[in-house]
């Protein structure tokens, strides 16, 4: 882990969303050289779901030696904003650090995003960000210090990030936009910078998005906290960056990043908005219709099949299924598998009673999913969600999205009994 030095000993930091996840491992961090820790979120009873609160994260900066602040604060609500920076002043007498995390998130299409989840993440990744920006400003021109960290990602125009979740992107991307325009407006006064994970991070809402078992794919709060830290130390002229927590600790001269994996040597899933992985690249360009140069071409074997997990799987889907599921579906999927126990397998939803086999279906595919035989287990099984399966490049759908959308409701039903 990278060393606190004290450095940010009675500096004030201010933080949307500081009650649970990244929010509150950053204030940890910086609490442990005894800074002032404001804590903006609007968890004050505890939730059924989600653990901590404003109050238990005071307690526990506190406890490592810094002096906490707790308030309830909705970023979509200016006053309550302007409240808390009030109460900031007073306490404790400036704001030094501006962390913007506060973020909702729904990894829908359009179709599937009510208007209610597009104006919660409108409101408080975009909108938030910048009013909770503008109270602190005033202040922050008059530190020493002077940061503010927006938890968004690198502005990658690459259609993929755009294609499944639009809206959601585009309220991260506000985020990330705010860092171009502020860096300048404010260049020589306040530094102005983005931070994003290059993997999944393992946070209460990775677990809502990604299910059970994602957390060996993912790495702890930690090396957001560290990255953030590292950022906090350089002058107001580094400023305009979109930094990533794994390079700029490698500048730092970190070389284990083990340290950081909730399971040492488990492959990471990658994070969204980055095009670093070109395999998973490469299946997400040929997802919207383009040939990557880097590809190399395999002709996939179709093997028999042979009794295995596969052909269990689908069993169990077959006799899962009825009227009812054809009924709501009405659709034929169509499952490209690589690997042992691969070749190609069909879901009839579509004509009475359902049906499932080895080969090609009777009727035309309305989606054709390809992925490995492994992850096919894991998805239907619930190990692995489609929606993060696609993401990380693992799954690729061709027809129409709507339906494949369709499957993964479907799943969620089908879970229990595999």
């Amino acid at each position: 882990y990278l060393p606190s030095d004290g450095r940010l000993a009675g500096c004030t930091v201010f933080i949307t969303g500081a009650s649970r996840g990244i929010g509150k491992a950053i204030a940890l961090k910086a609490a442990k050289d005894g800074a002032n820790i404001v804590i903006a979120a609007k968890t004050a009873q505890p939730h059924p779901k989600l653990l901590g609160t404003i109050y238990t994260a005071a307690e526990e900066i506190e406890a490592v030696g810094g002096k906490a602040l707790p308030c309830i604060v909705d970023v979509r609500d200016e006053q309550q904003i302007n409240a808390a920076v009030e109460k900031a002043i007073k306490q404790f007498g400036g704001i030094d650090i501006l962390v913007n995390n506060a973020s909702a998130i729904s990894l829908t299409n359009t179709l599937d995003t009510p208007t209610k989840r597009l104006d919660l993440m409108m409101n408080v990744n975009t909108r938030g960000t910048y009013l909770a920006s503008k109270a602190c400003i005033p202040y922050l021109k008059k530190s020493k210090v002077a940061h503010i960290l927006n938890i968004s990602p690198p502005l990658n125009l690459n259609p993929i990030w755009f294609k499944q979740h639009c809206a959601y992107t585009i309220a991260k991307y506000g985020m990330s936009m705010y860092v171009l325009g502020m860096a300048e407006e404010f260049k020589g006064e306040i530094a102005v910078n983005a931070l994003w994970p290059k993997t999944a991070i393992h946070t209460a809402a990775m677990d809502m998005l990604g299910g059970p078992g994602i957390e060996s794919q993912c790495r702890k709060v930690d090396i957001i906290a560290d990255a953030a830290y590292s950022i906090f130390q350089k002058p107001k002229s580094f400023t305009g960056n979109f930094v990533i927590d794994e390079g700029i600790l490698k500048e730092e001269g970190i070389e284990n990043f083990d340290v950081y994996a909730i399971k040492p040597g488990h492959p990471l899933q990658p994070d969204f908005f980055l095009d670093e992985y070109p395999e998973a690249v490469s299946k997400k360009m040929e997802s919207t219709g383009a040939v990557p140069e880097f590809k190399e071409e395999k002709p996939q074997p179709q093997p028999k099949p042979r009794s295995g997990a596969v052909e269990e799987t689908f069993r169990i889907v077959k006799d899962s299924l009825s009227d009812d599921v054809v009924k709501a579906t009405q659709a034929v999927y169509l499952f490209e598998l690589s690997g042992e126990d691969g070749g190609t397998w069909f879901l009839d939803l579509k004509s009475k009673g359902g049906n499932v086999g080895y080969g090609e279906p009777s009727d035309q595919a309305d989606v054709v999913m390809s992925m490995t035989t492994d992850d096919f287990v894991k998805m239907f099984s619930g190990k692995l969600k489609p929606t993060m399966a696609f993401m990380s490049g693992k799954l690729k759908i061709k027809g129409n999205m709507a339906l494949a959308i369709k499957l993964e409701k479907l799943m969620n039903q089908m879970n229990a009994r595999l």
